[in-house]
């Protein structure tokens, strides 16, 4: 689980915990409680509520594709509902550290949790097989009876797999065997994404997003300058667009080492700077145009990069592929209901995604937003406040109810 969102759910137990005493408010700042490691009261309420978790076992998910590896985290006294937790773009699928923690937390508080990642995920890529992908894992994890006694999962998609477990939950095989969505920094169109990403600019009225009624705390959308991480992606996927056949493996290679180093930042220090360096001397080897594209990623120079890419993405914008990326373009809504969760100054995916998308939803399945000032994409930036802490509190509620 991201750092900022263990934090923020921490501050949430706390105004949830000392409200409540008994009923469905105590699951949750229980939950909310292991999530964020907390001391004292906190931490006792939550080993007072806590499932034993068995040991958990590796899994193999069929699907169109190919076999795809997974995990079940199953609590010990046994479980009605199962979460399939995908996460988003990073290389270590279901072995990345956060996700990790995030399904034990799932799982302690009485769910069966099943990890799955799409291998183009893992590999930087944004593409229509991870959508195929969820929608595969999703139809099998509903058919074991083990996982889903009653024939529903519910489904968590963090970040890019959030939209797109949205799209797949809409599709005919698996539209009845969603029992809900949670989408955690998810997007609502993809091509309005990348164009924020290139360009820093976000396709909609700012002033309508916060007047919103369907996102709770939409008031707090913002928009700053895009991350770098972000731009790389795109620029891993629209490679081919930009240099020649030749030349497309080689700066591929050097923009996966580039987003290697950014995650290992997070991690190990020494790797990710030695790391670093390696990605500055390979950009010296490549030919023009790889060179200078290489040389901007390892500068982080997001607006030359962006002012480059920018043309290729928005000629992208009505692809065929886009309603298979993107929930706002998918032919058909989900039954089940969704849940937004988002981080008002989210430099990843801009939070207007989440307020965009909640309005569309409306009417077309049943949807509840929450935008909070507390976090970005990836890290803490403000001090909490009662009222989001509460808002956090009451979100949690409502999802672990299901």
């Amino acid at each position: 689980m991201p750092r900022s969102l263990r934090w923020l759910l921490g501050v949430a137990v706390v105004a949830a915990a000392g409200t409540f005493t008994a009923g469905p408010y105590v699951n949750a700042a229980a939950f909310i409680a292991r999530a964020a490691d907390l001391p004292g009261a906190p931490a006792t309420l939550a080993a007072w509520t806590a499932s034993r978790v068995t040991t958990p076992t590796d899994a193999i998910v069929p699907t169109r594709h190919g076999d795809v590896p997974a995990r079940v985290y199953r609590p010990a006294n046994g479980f009605t509902r199962t979460i399939v937790l995908v996460p988003g773009v990073h290389r270590d699928g279901i072995d990345e550290a956060r996700l990790v923690a995030l399904a034990k937390d799932l799982a302690e508080t009485g769910y069966g949790v099943l990890t799955v990642a799409s291998p183009d995920l893992q590999r930087y890529r944004i593409t229509p097989l991870v959508t195929d992908v969820i929608e595969d894992a999703v139809y099998w994890a509903a058919r074991q009876r083990e996982l889903a006694p009653d024939g529903r999962v519910g489904v968590l998609g963090v970040s890019f797999s959030g939209g797109l477990s949205i799209v797949a939950a809409g599709r005919e095989r698996i539209r009845d065997r969603v029992a809900f969505l949670l989408s955690f920094g998810g997007h609502g169109n993809l091509a309005r994404v990348m164009h924020y990403l290139c360009s820093g600019e976000v396709v909609g009225d700012l002033a309508s997003a916060r007047a919103s009624r369907v996102v709770a705390g939409a008031e707090n959308v913002e928009v700053h300058p895009p991350h770098d991480y972000g731009v790389a992606v795109v620029l891993l996927t629209m490679a081919e667009r930009l240099v020649p056949p030749g030349q497309v493996g080689p700066l591929m290679a050097g923009i996966e080492g580039f987003l290697l180093a950014s995650s290992l930042d997070l991690v190990d220090k020494p790797r990710a700077t030695a790391e670093f360096a390696r990605m500055r001397t390979y950009a010296e080897t490549l030919a023009e145009p790889s060179r200078t594209l290489m040389r901007w990623v390892n500068d982080r120079a997001v607006k030359e990069l962006g002012a480059k890419l920018l043309p290729v993405v928005d000629a992208l914008a009505d692809h065929p592929a886009m309603p298979t990326l993107s929930p706002e373009r998918a032919p058909v809504a989900p039954a089940a209901p969704i849940y937004l969760l988002h981080g008002s100054d989210d430099n990843v995916i801009p939070s207007i995604e989440t307020v965009l998308l909640g309005e569309y939803l409306q009417g077309r399945a049943p949807v509840i937003g929450l935008l909070s000032g507390l976090i970005t994409h990836a890290e803490v930036n403000r001090a909490p406040t009662a009222t989001e802490a509460w808002r956090l509190a009451s979100f949690w509620r409502q999802v672990l109810s299901n």
